[in-house]
């Protein structure tokens, strides 16, 4: 079992810059492949970023990919998004996920989940 709490969402003007940190309980984290999803409203869950175990291998949505970095720290437990160049497309809520499969774009994939933290990005 997994506990997932996100932080660092806000409203911030079109270019700015956020970064979203995922803390996680239990002694099991680095076993787990984590990622980003964000779901704007009316919109379906999608996919943003993914890291594996030993935060080496990073994936990423076309639509993020160079504007986003996603790091993590298995000593603290902890998974960031640094979020840069925001435009207001980006505006979601951002959740967390601990997957128990490996096909990161696919939420089924995903085992655990953030409560999720709100990005606003104004124009």
């Amino acid at each position: 079992q997994v506990q997932l709490v996100e932080a660092g969402g806000g409203l911030v003007q079109a270019g700015g810059s956020l970064r979203l940190s995922c803390a996680a309980s239990g002694r099991t984290f680095s076993t787990y492949v984590m990622g980003w999803f964000r779901q704007a409203p009316g919109k379906e869950r999608e996919f943003v970023a993914a890291i594996d175990r030993s935060g080496r291998n990073t994936y990423y949505a076309a639509s993020v990919k160079d504007r986003f970095t996603i790091s993590r720290d298995n000593a603290k437990n902890t998974v960031y998004l640094q979020v840069n160049s925001l435009k207001p497309s980006d505006t979601a809520v951002y959740y967390c996920a601990a997957y128990l499969a490996t096909y990161y774009s696919d939420p089924t994939s995903v085992g655990y989940w953030g409560q999720g933290t709100q990005v606003t990005v104004s124009s």
